[in-house]
């Protein structure tokens, strides 16, 4: 067997001054996560933690098509599709733990989300001190178009995140950002341009060693290294920001939700174009987020990823998930037949049975 060299792993690791770097390394997957790949983070975040010289970490993906693009979606699928329920979801358990200790770590976290940064790449971004993207980000929870929720804490931690009504308007609708918009909408911490992105971590190596050991300290500290980086003439978008709060905010229905966008009349392509993205969507799926962003709010994360567990069970033994991986993934035909295909058909007591 040929031992593998220290740049075909999966995940890499590099110190340097008070800098521990942990970089995503399967670049042809868009560095999609499997188990595999999460047990040497952990393995790696530990590392960095036990070691009293580090004092920051920056977390990042190999290539130039993003950060990660979540979790590996297909594996997912065959293994419910071949009976392995239980190893999907130690898969999903080890990936939340993961999560969980990014929110918890001792030290600052900044995670540099260039390109694809989605799903599961967001779980691992929600956790950390500072968030950088560039003008190539995207950033998205699009799930419920495969027949899943937006997972990995998404429902809790968009709350502390995302201006009013926008956790339920980027839930339920798997909108995706661009850029600056992952500053606006607070998904992101500043955004840095690619061309001064090697200046940026410079600056960060060249100020490791001096950073208090307080990561709250520490995070304002690296905050202001970056600010001389930061692109800070940042577009505004006040008439969608409006009209996400109106129609989005504090909803508890999706039948309730469509009703009131149906009688939108001042933002008309606006509304339309939620009506298309929802039609796409698994109506199992938006309902479970709908109630999951309701129960999730301002619980601690701990619970939260408890609450995705169950969750996650109930959806990958939903009929939903294979069809939507099938259609999406598999024969690439766009056409899911979602089961019901209805939202209003979507019973409210299994729901409540699942998440119990």
């Amino acid at each position: 067997m040929n031992e593998q060299k220290p740049d075909d792993l999966p995940v890499i690791t590099r110190r340097e001054a008070g800098l521990f770097t942990v970089t995503l390394n399967r670049s042809n997957r868009l560095n999609s996560l499997d188990l595999d790949m999460v047990r040497r983070l952990r393995e790696a975040m530990e590392e960095a933690a036990d070691k009293s010289a580090v004092r920051m970490v920056l977390l990042g993906g190999a290539g130039d098509r993003g950060f990660c693009a979540g979790g590996n979606i297909k594996s997912m699928a065959r293994g419910v599709m071949e009976d392995r329920l239980d190893d999907v979801l130690q898969f999903l358990r080890e990936e939340y733990a993961l999560d969980l200790r990014i929110h918890q770590f001792p030290k600052p976290v900044v995670v540099l989300a260039h390109g694809i940064t989605m799903g599961g790449g967001l779980g691992l971004a929600a956790g950390a001190d500072v968030v950088m993207a560039t003008e190539t980000t995207r950033m998205a929870m699009p799930e419920t178009r495969i027949g899943l929720f937006p997972d990995v804490g998404a429902t809790g931690w968009m709350f502390a995140k995302c201006p009013r009504g926008y956790p339920e308007f980027l839930g339920l609708t798997g909108y995706e950002m661009k850029g600056a918009e992952c500053v606006r909408l607070g998904l992101a911490s500043c955004l840095i341009p690619s061309t001064e992105m090697d200046a940026a971590i410079a600056a960060l190596h060249d100020c490791s060693t001096d950073l208090p050991t307080d990561r709250n300290q520490a995070a304002r500290q690296i905050r202001d290294i970056l600010r001389p980086f930061e692109q800070t003439d940042l577009p505004e978008d006040r008439e969608m920001d409006e009209w996400v709060r109106d129609y989005f905010a504090g909803k508890t229905a999706v039948p309730e939700l469509l009703q009131d966008l149906r009688q939108c009349s001042i933002h008309g392509a606006l509304c339309e174009g939620v009506f298309a993205r929802l039609s796409e969507r698994s109506p199992t799926g938006v309902v479970l987020t709908m109630e999951l962003l309701r129960r999730n709010r301002g619980r601690s994360m701990a619970q939260v990823f408890d609450t995705d567990l169950k969750a996650a069970r109930y959806m990958l033994t939903h009929p939903d998930f294979v069809e939507g991986v099938r259609a999406r993934l598999f024969d690439k035909d766009n056409t899911p037949r979602w089961r019901p295909d209805r939202f209003e058909d979507v019973g409210d007591l299994e729901l409540d049975l699942a998440l119990s």
